[in-house]
């Protein structure tokens, strides 16, 4: 049975009438012509994200589900099931469409579909399939990250992001997944963040001193000698240097695999970026942390890319000896962020005066149990990605993280990002008011709600 008359059974399999949240699907007339009406440009991508390991569960074959469930541990609590979503996939796209979002960023597993070095799950790859069959479904345009931060435990096992043929394994992954599932792919980034452990720690900062965290090394340690190898390195675990030279590598590697195989797929990378703020004298830090955390990126992706992903939650105040704390009225999000949603606005405009590509929000959002103060967020990052329009900045995209409160790495399940509130317990999901409110922006192509 070739994909085609695969994909026909399996839709009949999905079911065309999925009831979710209380609401029905737009038709796709209303929709269009709602879209229409806004001032945003027509084909622009209004979603909201989640990853595979923080939101399916039971990732039992990658790096961080041995790192949570070790003692010592940097995690507060281990993912276990996750969010279920691995069973509940087409209830959660459902709800996002239903909303009136016609984007869904998700993340595809390295360790699900290879769980050990070389051997390929069918079983997982179809099941990715499934997942962007029921974007189709929905109607709704598939993001999907080839890697978000999690690797296969074996990967690490033999130094991850810093071993010497690392390139040729992503690249091999890579090429598999796009020959599997690149025909029903949207848009696709290699990685999630990949500048992300320079941003945290390449100037000083209050988490500046992680790198030399006696616990993280034990840590490290600990998950080398279970592996047999005396080896880990993952995600921000390991040698910042040798992970940022081995991601770009890696990138450039993704990239050629990818297009080889999807030549007219659009893909790019995401990175981490703050509102950077000078205080006090505090210019040339702000230029040095910009060389360290953004600049080897933009290169990549000038290189080897067709977009720029943004990922933004707030601004960062930078005095000449580093980081400094918020002004003391400031207000704060749950994951003690200050509340600055202006700063979406002012990372697109200095990506795009760096990087001359389309850019892409594909992650901003607030970690609050108040959800007035979400819609705020919202209302105003919309607005900001408003005005660059209006300047021809070429923003592609507003992608609401999360779809879901999820499990966030190190912090567990405390920090509450999602439109959706997820009961772990019995695993019911609850539509917030701002969801409605993002989904009724989305309608309107922008319009306000």
């Amino acid at each position: 049975m070739d994909h085609q008359e695969h994909d026909a059974r399996r839709r009949t399999l999905l079911g065309l009438g999925t009831a979710l949240a209380g609401a029905a699907l737009l038709p796709a007339g209303a929709a269009r012509a709602a879209a229409a009406r806004g001032p945003f440009p027509q084909g622009f991508l209004w979603g909201a994200a989640i990853a595979g390991h923080q939101a399916e569960g039971d990732n039992v074959a990658s790096d961080a589900w041995l790192l949570e469930n070790i003692q010592p541990t940097e995690f507060k609590e281990p993912s276990g099931s996750a969010v279920d979503h691995y069973r509940l996939y087409d209830q959660d796209i459902a709800t996002l469409a239903s909303l009136g979002l016609n984007t869904f960023r998700f993340s595809i597993e390295w360790a699900r579909v290879e769980p050990v070095e070389g051997m390929f799950s069918v079983a997982a790859l179809e099941h990715y399939r499934d997942v962007l069959l029921s974007c189709r479904k929905h109607r709704v345009k598939a993001m999907v990250s080839f890697n978000h931060f999690v690797t296969p435990a074996w990967f690490a096992a033999r130094g991850g992001w810093e071993s010497d043929d690392l390139a040729q394994l992503y690249a091999r992954y890579c090429d598999k997944v796009a020959r599997h599932l690149g025909d029903l792919i949207d848009v696709a980034t290699t990685f999630n963040e990949p500048n992300l452990p320079r941003l945290l720690f390449g100037i000083p900062g209050p988490l500046s001193g992680m790198a030399d965290n006696p616990r993280m090394k034990e840590m490290l340690a600990k998950a080398g000698r279970l592996a047999g190898t005396g080896r880990w390195s993952s995600w921000i675990f390991g040698d910042f240097a040798k992970i940022e030279a081995g991601l770009l590598r890696a990138h450039a590697a993704g990239f050629q695999a990818i297009k080889a195989v999807r030549p007219q797929l659009p893909v790019g990378f995401s990175i981490a970026i703050a509102d950077d703020q000078a205080v006090d004298g505090g210019e040339a830090m702000v230029a040095r942390k910009r060389a360290i955390a953004y600049e080897p990126w933009f290169r990549a992706i000038s290189e080897h890319g067709d977009f720029i992903g943004v990922q933004t939650y707030t601004r960062e105040l930078i005095g000449p000896d580093g980081v400094r704390p918020p002004p003391k009225d400031a207000r704060f999000t749950s994951a003690h962020m200050e509340y600055y949603p202006q700063a979406l606005e002012a990372t697109i405009r200095y990506t795009a005066h760096r990087v001359k590509l389309p850019v892409y929000v594909t992650e901003n959002g607030i970690s609050t149990d108040d959800d007035t103060q979400r819609i705020a967020y919202i209302r105003t990052a919309v607005d900001g990605v408003a005005n660059c329009l209006k300047d021809g900045i070429p923003v592609k995209s507003y992608i609401h993280w999360s779809l879901l409160d999820n499990f966030e790495w190190i912090f567990g399940f405390g920090p509450h990002y999602g439109l959706i509130a997820v009961d772990r317990a019995t695993m019911k999901r609850t539509v917030k008011p701002s969801a409605r409110v993002l989904g009724k922006i989305a309608q309107g192509n922008g319009s306000a709600a």
